[in-house]
């Protein structure tokens, strides 16, 4: 079997995981403790109001009408529709939610497993290049520091001492430290890149003016910096731990003995032997960090004020906006379902012995 019809082949046994995840979805949101009726008109609504609301918003139909009304806005291509919120924003498209609060996470998401990667992954190496070492037992101890603080109280420890900085640092400040921002909380500012111009090229419109400020970019940068630490230290130590056994782990085989006895240079043997091999552990971790990132920014997104999809999805399950955790749901499912591809077509790259050949 080719790579690709093995890429395929993971692209059709996706669509029953969907629609299993979807099916769940609905099940879970329009059966449980979830009212949008009462969300909308307030304890107060009489009998009347509510019959009213729930045949304009369809919930006087059957469930099973109901059920396939869902399944076919969200699966059927041609007619892609996520709905309205009904709660929130009333009569905005969910998809215009999405447009508008998606940036803020995925720019959090972003340097969530950026940084990660070449801090985790880097000292996980050092430490099992130089095992039993004093660096290697200070990268393992604040491996197991790093997986064991929670995001939230990382999170209020993080802000306590960024507010007082100036104290614990003898005078440094962080709000002030290159570029000024008002406040540790609150959206990063992402209008730091535009495009200014068009070029049309028959249907085919190509961008040629950019715009780029590096002042509102450092200041972007240095407002997500926080809750990013926060939502990828757990992150960080596991990449550590696991880069680090799995360095060991390649040094000690027998193949790599072998380019020992051959002579080959320390740096040959790392980088040609040593690297590849040690980084095949790592992509499910790495991938996983997707699933991470969608349940802890809910948390991490509250507690620094950042207006995205988490913060979206948390506003949405408490005030029973039914549309809304519905839709955004599907969007988690549809990420979640294209990273495991995306995990399993890295495999077969890395490893050929593993993945698509029977």
């Amino acid at each position: 079997m080719s790579r690709w019809r093995y890429l395929l082949r993971r692209i059709l046994l996706s669509i029953p995981v969907i629609v299993f995840g979807l099916t769940i979805t609905f099940v879970i949101v329009r059966m449980g403790p979830i009212d949008p009726v009462s969300a909308i008109l307030g304890p107060e609504a009489g009998a009347g109001q509510r019959t009213r609301i729930e045949e304009r918003l369809g919930l006087n139909q059957p469930l099973w009408e109901q059920y396939i009304d869902f399944m076919t806005d969200m699966l059927v291509p041609w007619s892609f529709d996520l709905g309205q919120s009904w709660v929130i924003q009333p009569g905005t498209d969910v998809t215009a939610l999405l447009s508008s609060y998606a940036p803020r996470t995925l720019w959090l998401g972003f340097w969530s497993i950026l940084i990660p990667i070449f801090v985790g992954i880097p000292l996980g190496f050092y430490a099992g290049l130089n095992s039993n070492s004093w660096g290697d037992y200070l990268a393992s101890f604040g491996g197991i520091v790093w997986r064991a603080m929670p995001n939230f109280w990382l999170a209020i420890m993080l802000l306590a001492f960024l507010r007082l900085s100036d104290k614990f640092l003898f005078g440094f400040r962080w709000d002030t430290f290159i570029v000024e921002i008002d406040s540790l909380v609150g959206q990063p500012p992402l209008d730091f890149i535009a495009v200014t111009d068009w070029v049309s090229l028959g249907i085919i419109s190509i961008p040629v003016g950019i715009y780029f400020s590096a002042t509102t970019f450092l200041a972007s940068f240095k407002q997500i910096l926080p809750a990013a630490i926060v939502l990828g230290s757990s992150l960080m130590g596991n990449e550590l731990r696991i880069s680090r056994t799995a360095v060991l782990e390649t040094i000690n085989s027998n193949y790599v003995e072998t380019a020992k006895a051959k002579g080959l240079r320390s740096r040959v043997i790392v980088w040609k032997h040593v690297f590849r091999n040690a980084l095949i552990p790592l992509v499910p971790v790495i991938t996983n960090e997707a699933f991470v990132l969608i349940g802890g920014s809910v948390i991490v997104e509250v507690i620094f004020g950042i207006n995205g999809l988490g913060y979206l999805f948390y506003q949405g399950a408490i005030q029973d906006d039914f549309p809304l955790v519905s839709s955004l749901m599907f969007i988690f499912i549809l990420v979640i379902v294209s990273i495991n591809i995306l995990q399993d077509f890295l495999y077969t790259i890395l490893d050929p012995r593993v993945g698509y050949q029977r």
